[in-house]
């Protein structure tokens, strides 16, 4: 399991840099296997915490605490050369990574042609093992562009994309059903390509039963060609994802057969700023799971 990482807010005030200054996420790096037994886990303390309904009734507390029981910064990366995986890999890095081809790695003078030295440096793999020597040359001749690289860069809660390589970049949006026109990435444009916040409230509209099916959060990036399009991506020479592992916690722990209960509590806000909006939306979560009087799909039925 990824390493948990506890939640550092800061107030967007407008949209980030470049690459101006880190502002890095506070890391408590725990035993990994701390959310495995959480889930596991989750019957009341003997002595538990309790708060007051309003019919007067008590709610036992959670056991785990979401905010700070998931990764909030961890990627999940897989690259895949025509439809076949050829890396996979969890990108730890608070600030983010670099997705490049070559050897030239990043220096503190050369920020602008390759990044922050910050960021976790990311190869993409050789093409040996491609059999089709049509597919292994054109394959060939993009990496051979993509010195530079992608810039994966991770801003307050959210997921920015910056394209310095010369290989063109496409990518989709989480969400899209539709194949829609190809949407490329500027070059040195910083992009937000997922936001936390949009799929925590998607999160929990879906809990609610207001809508069918749980907010996606796999972002696609191809290379080298257009995306997207009538072509599968199956089809394309360099597709890479990427899952934000947060989200793909809390879509499991969610997606089971837990229902809403009517008779929980909404925690009034007013005036809500960016720091209050991410805090509520986990604390809407997390009274989610304490207003179930049923096991979660995670605990096994004991007889």
């Amino acid at each position: 399991m990824p390493n948990m990482m506890e939640l550092s807010l800061n107030p967007r005030i407008s949209d980030p840099p470049l690459f101006g200054p880190v502002v890095p996420m506070s890391s408590d790096l725990q035993d990994r296997g701390g959310l495995c037994n959480g889930l596991q886990d989750l019957n009341p303390p003997p002595a538990p915490m309790m708060e007051a309904s309003s019919m007067g009734q008590n709610h036992q507390t959670c056991k785990y605490d979401l905010l700070s029981s998931v990764p909030l910064t961890d990627l999940d990366l897989k690259v895949q050369y025509r439809g076949r995986t050829a890396a996979s890999l969890l990108v730890s890095n608070p600030q983010g990574c670099r997705l490049y081809a070559g050897h030239l790695e990043p220096s503190p003078d050369q920020v602008e042609l390759f990044g922050p030295v910050t960021l976790q440096q990311v190869q993409f793999p050789g093409t040996s093992e491609i059999q089709n020597q049509k597919q292994k040359f054109y394959t060939d001749a993009l990496l051979d562009v993509m010195d530079r690289g992608l810039i994966l860069e991770l801003w307050e809660q959210d997921l920015y994309a910056v394209r310095l390589c010369q290989c063109k970049v496409f990518w989709s949006v989480p969400g899209t059903s539709e194949p829609g026109p190809p949407n490329p990435l500027e070059r040195e444009k910083k992009v937000r390509v997922f936001s936390l916040n949009d799929f925590l409230q998607g999160l929990i509209l879906f809990q609610r039963g207001e809508t069918p099916n749980p907010p996606p959060f796999e972002v696609y990036f191809c290379f080298g060609e257009d995306w997207p399009d009538k072509k599968p991506k199956e089809k394309k020479l360099i597709i890479v994802q990427v899952v934000p592992v947060v989200a793909r916690i809390l879509t499991e722990m969610f997606s089971g057969e837990l229902s809403w209960s009517t008779d929980s509590i909404r925690l009034q806000i007013s005036n809500p700023d960016v720091k209050d909006r991410t805090v509520e939306q986990f604390k809407e979560l997390q009274r989610l799971l304490q207003s179930q009087h049923i096991q979660g799909p995670w605990t096994p039925n004991v007889p």
